[in-house]
């Protein structure tokens, strides 16, 4: 809806930079409005990179950072995604996938349209190792079902898309570095990992998780749970929000 409201032409780019800012910008509002002195900072996929960035500027904010899905670094999230798909594509002699695998080539690409091929792959090898959410999860509510909504997240989608990715593979994501931004986060840190993820390996967070120093932190890897999140997903950070978050607010 932000997107129909306020549509960007082509010529202005999306920054990490900038959304990190009205992030920022968004937790002093709730402040605010709230009444509370800091709020908790959560963060899933992209929202982990905005979420590592924010928590990294404005620590004072937040009670703590829950990352799940957590991103690290895109060439090394990329790369471990297409050797974790290749290898199981091999392991199941799935010959029509490793035929498009090897017409890809590992990346990084220069072609937009080939992380998305790679991501169908990663969700079919995924959907085989996870339980899936419930179907009515995806079904929008009837303000955002309609003809005219259902064109304007389309559109945004495919706007944030190209800004993630690039025409030349150089898009936003192409510059996500987390640990370049510093492993001492003044602020409780705690992650949440899919084991099944392909996309964010809970392997490369875990070597970024044990670089980090903070007040408080913990790693919490799911069972029969991907990239996208599950009922699982949920439960585990229901968990950390009541047993770790909860009580250093007291």
């Amino acid at each position: 809806m932000t997107y129909a409201k306020q549509r960007p032409t082509d010529d202005v780019p999306l920054t990490v930079e900038q959304m990190r800012d009205d992030g920022i910008a968004v937790a002093r509002y709730l402040q605010e409005h709230l009444g509370k002195d800091k709020v908790i900072l959560m963060g899933s996929s992209w929202g982990s990179i905005l979420g590592v960035h924010m928590a990294k500027v404005r620590p004072d904010l937040f009670h703590a950072y829950i990352g799940t899905a957590q991103v690290v670094n895109a060439r090394d999230n990329e790369a471990g995604m297409y050797r974790q798909v290749l290898a199981l594509a091999q392991a199941a002699n799935d010959a029509p996938t490793l035929d498009k695998l090897a017409a890809l080539g590992p990346p990084p690409w220069t072609d937009p349209r080939n992380f998305g091929i790679l991501r169908r792959f990663d969700r079919k090898y995924e959907g085989l190792a996870t339980d899936a959410p419930p179907k009515h999860w995806w079904q929008p509510a009837p303000f955002y079902a309609t003809p005219q909504a259902l064109a304007d997240a389309e559109a945004a989608d495919d706007y944030s898309y190209i800004q993630f990715i690039g025409l030349r593979g150089d898009g936003m994501f192409s510059g996500v570095n987390l640990p370049a931004l510093g492993t001492r986060f003044d602020l409780p840190v705690f992650f949440i990992m899919g084991e099944a993820d392909l996309l964010t390996s809970p392997a490369i967070a875990r070597t970024y998780f044990d670089s980090i120093t903070a007040p408080v932190k913990s790693f919490t890897l799911v069972k029969r749970a991907g990239h996208d999140p599950n009922q699982a997903v949920l439960d585990a950070q229901w968990t950390v929000l009541r047993d770790k978050v909860a009580p250093l607010l007291k």
